[in-house]
């Protein structure tokens, strides 16, 4: 394995010139700033991200914030971002640090990763970042970056392996700039060590690496588990009295759990077997084609108006038939927390 401060010293030096600058995450030492980016990078690109967590501190500047927030204005301001569980978990987390902690994080990654939402790695990446703990992180940049870089050829669908290449990634890092260094490796992950086209002619580790040696970058990491993507369909229905519109709020466990949506059906058919005999007019709209993380999502939505003039009684009846949820004016339903191709469809 090459020794520790040759790799830590070409990655500082190559992050002090060409490292990412400009984020609106850098430069602070301010845990509930580095949290935040943290989560909202998980499984998301920059580009993304950027708009979201300047939206996100304007609402939330601080942890109290975002511990006093309810959960839908959270949910509102995350929704299009994606995996929403981690909106759910950055809301808890923040009540817990505010409950249990006196709204101050903890000061070392052992204690940060027992709390909602933080895993190791996302705790190593606080601790390094805001209090200069000596401590690797192990996110998907930096697997590949050091996998390649070792030539680690353990497969990382076994936790054995994992533990390993957390132990020597440990061994890599410099006794201090251990943040600065966590950082350049990411920014190397995310920029020249890509998961495709790596462009190992600009690495500073590539007479070291041993993956560029054998001409197979792309062979690493090692992951022979791998998901099994399926598909779903359902139909769902747009109910509109005017300017209102029927949502119903999905249930936890779940797809989208927490967050407001339109009533789904599991076929067209069952929905137009509830509809039949029902006043007003409907019409198909294009269907909605949603991956997901495990799944491809095709979602048939039907717009159906209802009269203007409808007694309060039959309204009622109309409505227990649905799945339970609330009457919503248009204008409030966009600014609730809705799935992203929900809130594309009402916005027409």
């Amino acid at each position: 394995m090459p020794p520790a401060p040759d790799i830590a010293q070409r990655v500082l030096r190559w992050r002090r010139q060409f490292g990412r600058q400009g984020l609106p995450w850098q430069d602070t030492r301010d845990p509930y700033r580095v949290w935040l980016s943290e989560i909202m990078l998980q499984q998301t690109q920059v580009a993304t991200v950027r708009d979201y967590y300047t939206r996100f501190l304007q609402r939330f500047p601080d942890l109290q914030a975002l511990a006093d927030a309810p959960l839908d204005d959270v949910l509102a301001l995350w929704s299009g971002l994606g995996y929403y569980s981690r909106a759910r978990n950055l809301h808890r987390c923040a009540q817990v640090v505010q409950r249990e902690h006196g709204g101050v994080f903890p000061g070392n990654s052992e204690a940060l990763a027992r709390l909602p939402g933080i895993g190791r790695s996302t705790a190593a990446a606080i601790a390094a970042f805001c209090f200069g703990e000596r401590v690797a992180i192990l996110d998907g940049n930096v697997k590949r970056v050091l996998s390649r870089a070792l030539g680690f050829d353990g497969d990382l669908a076994l936790a054995a392996h994992e533990r390993e290449l957390w132990q020597r990634a440990q061994a890599l890092v410099p006794e201090h700039e251990a943040g600065p260094y966590t950082q350049g490796l990411m920014d190397l992950g995310a920029t020249l060590c890509t998961a495709r086209q790596p462009d190992c002619a600009r690495c500073p580790l590539a007479d070291l690496c041993v993956a560029h040696a054998q001409g197979r970058p792309e062979a690493y990491p090692v992951k022979s588990r791998r998901l099994r993507r399926g598909t779903r369909a359902h139909a769902l229905l747009w109910l509109a009295q005017g300017q209102r519109l029927w949502l119903v709020q999905r249930p936890s466990p779940g797809v989208w759990a927490g967050l407001w949506s339109l009533p789904e059906f599991d076929t067209p058919d069952a929905l137009q077997r509830l509809l039949a005999g029902w006043p007003g007019r409907g019409e198909a709209l294009p269907a909605i084609q949603h991956a997901l993380t495990h799944f491809d999502w095709s979602l048939q939505p039907w717009r159906w108006q209802l009269p203007a003039r409808l007694s309060a009684r039959r309204l009622n009846a109309l409505s227990a038939q649905l799945p339970a949820g609330r009457w919503v004016e248009l204008p409030q339903a966009l600014r609730m927390g809705l799935p992203a191709p929900v809130r594309k469809l009402l916005q027409g």
